[in-house]
């Protein structure tokens, strides 16, 4: 019939282990399955932040910065080593999770995007043009920082019975991304952000000479382009701006060149995982939080590769409407040229989609283009109105 939905197998909500050791696990995991969720996913690394949660009696919330949230076995781990959260001394919540039966446990993990590592490992992160460090990116192509990568998925995928994992940040972050007070007061673009994010530093002028790309010439020539950009009193309109980057990478055979040599630095650390993994955990990649989607390539994530080395590829419909985040996933799905290996991730509430028509209508065509499933970001953020969207959107493809 016209009006049927097809299931979704994979009906997930995203969420932090200090929300879950609040409310308890038999709490949590009977509202998750009162929603029509069929799994958890949990943080296992993560980074800073200053979070709002409105269910909570202490609504403000800071964690540890750059820390994991499982116990770790350190001899998997070179140079760069997880920074456990003080949590896991006396509470092993991940273990706890994964002794119940009702609900699937996916972990989260953000991999390179760590500013507490990047500090105590800065010859490990991004160097831009200028020699600049960016330490709340550990670089992709930098062998220490793939070895950190490799042993937290191999890590907790081998100590905890769970599902699978979820990796976010494999590659390179946007300039305008991830560090405490970001402030500057020239105006921003797309040109001049993207050309501040390339990273230069040893590894990868290494690996791209190795490819036959001249990185001394152009580390040369972004650092001049920048800095005669920065010297004028020119500033450029947004939309200029996005045309003169495309022409730049379009004609410019070396920038094009390295750009997608990036593309095989983030797919092939994807891959070394995925060997490391075992065949009983799903792996999938979360390419990128850039709007929309296909601007993940920037980042060194190349939407066809990286589905192939993970197996899945769960994409953010972070978008203000219904009709923009079905574009997406459209354009996403032609892009891979179907939905196998593919899952989504909606936010059910401001800024995104805050209202329970747009949630349903969003998830309904989720199912309808034959995606593996949706999942929800993020449980302790969301309002007991918004959770209430997620039970109306799930009615009709939950089994």
């Amino acid at each position: 019939m016209a009006d049927e939905v097809p299931e979704l197998s994979w009906r997930s909500i995203y969420t932090y282990a200090w929300d879950l050791a609040e409310r308890g696990l038999e709490e949590s995991f009977d509202e998750f399955r009162g929603l029509g969720l069929n799994t958890v996913t949990v943080a296992g690394s993560y980074h800073a932040g200053k979070f709002l949660r409105p269910n909570s009696a202490s609504p403000v919330y800071f964690p540890e910065d750059g820390t994991i949230y499982f116990r770790h076995d350190q001899s998997r781990y070179g140079r760069i080593k997880p920074l456990p959260n003080s949590m896991t001394t006396s509470h092993d919540i991940l273990a706890e999770m994964c002794g119940r039966s009702e609900l699937a446990v996916n972990v989260w993990l953000v991999l390179l995007h760590n500013t507490a590592l990047g500090s105590r490992h800065p010859e490990d992160t991004v160097q831009n043009a200028f020699g600049d460090r960016y330490i709340y990116n550990l670089c992709p192509s930098s062998p220490h920082a793939r070895k950190y990568a490799r042993g937290l998925a191999a890590d907790v995928t081998a100590n905890y019975g769970i599902a699978g994992i979820s990796m976010e940040s494999p590659g390179y972050a946007p300039f305008l991304h991830g560090f405490h007070h970001e402030f500057n007061l020239v105006q921003s673009n797309r040109w001049l952000e993207n050309l501040l994010g390339l990273c230069f530093c040893q590894h990868c002028r290494a690996g791209a000479a190795a490819e036959g790309i001249d990185a001394g010439r152009l580390q040369s020539q972004v650092r001049n382009s920048i800095s005669s950009y920065l010297s004028s009193e020119i500033d450029y309109p947004p939309d200029m701006a996005e045309s003169f980057w495309l022409a730049d990478v379009a004609t410019d055979g070396e920038l094009a060149a390295f750009m997608a040599w990036r593309c095989s630095v983030v797919a092939s650390l994807v891959s070394e995982i995925r060997s490391l993994v075992p065949d009983s955990a799903a792996v999938a990649v979360i390419p990128s939080v850039a709007r929309p989607t296909a601007n993940a390539w920037y980042e060194g994530s190349d939407l066809p590769a990286l589905r192939k080395a993970a197996g899945t590829l769960e994409i953010c419909l972070y978008e203000p409407s219904s009709q923009r985040a079905i574009a997406d996933l459209a354009d996403v799905r032609r892009r891979l040229g179907g939905p196998e290996g593919l899952r989504c991730i909606v936010r059910p509430s401001a800024p995104d989609l805050n209202s329970a028509a747009e949630v349903k209508v969003v998830v309904d065509a989720i199912a309808r283009a034959g995606a593996e499933g949706v999942s929800f970001y993020n449980w302790g953020f969301l309002r007991r109105h918004n959770l209430r969207f997620v039970a109306e959107a799930l009615r009709k493809c939950a089994a």
